[in-house]
């Protein structure tokens, strides 16, 4: 099952049930010589789930967590009460500090109630649907507007601008997000 998957099947909502989650992120600077791993980098992401693989043991059989989901540095545990979440900050984080040497990152550490949406992997779960995240969207733009100019300028050929723009419609895929794929799409041929 795919981690979207497992997300999907962790959040599903119950009649009468408000579900709360704790969205983490770990501050992911191993203390390898005191540098951090570049996490956009197939090879780290690779190794980020290899390694914490240790912390999901931890996280399924010592806490007894069902509904969690985790990809490279990113993961979300969902209940139905925020002091419980609250609760499992302590255990989480001196594993963490402890076995693998790492950190959560304190700016991204929140708990909300789930009919806010959840932040993770580049979109916003929210109850009945998913978006992509406004950063994502931004940053998208900025990249296929550099593209787009450096086809024009001969710096990549319209191969290479096709395959950006087909992975950018693949991202817009996985959301409901009709009219921005259509919007994407005219915004790629037509601008000047």
């Amino acid at each position: 099952m795919t981690c979207s998957g497992c997300l999907k099947r962790s959040l599903r909502v119950t009649h009468g049930v408000r579900r709360i989650f704790l969205s983490l992120s770990l501050s992911l600077s191993l203390k390898l010589n005191r540098a951090g791993i570049p996490i956009g980098n197939l090879a780290s992401q690779l190794f980020a789930n290899i390694y914490l693989n240790e912390f999901d043991q931890f996280i399924k059989h010592d806490l007894k967590l069902k509904n969690y989901a985790r990809y490279t540095d990113d993961f979300v545990i969902v209940a139905d009460n925020p002091d419980y979440l609250k609760s499992l900050l302590t255990p989480i984080k001196n594993f963490l500090q402890q076995q693998l040497q790492l950190e959560l990152h304190p700016q991204k550490v929140t708990i909300k109630k789930f009919r806010q949406g959840i932040d993770f992997l580049g979109y916003v779960m929210l109850p009945h649907h998913r978006i992509l995240r406004a950063k994502t969207k931004k940053r998208m733009f900025r990249k296929l507007k550099q593209k787009i100019k450096d086809c024009r300028e001969g710096i990549i050929s319209e191969a290479q601008l096709q395959a950006s723009f087909q992975s950018y419609l693949g991202i817009v895929s996985h959301s409901h997000s009709y009219r921005l794929s259509q919007w994407l799409k005219n915004y790629a041929w037509f601008r000047d």
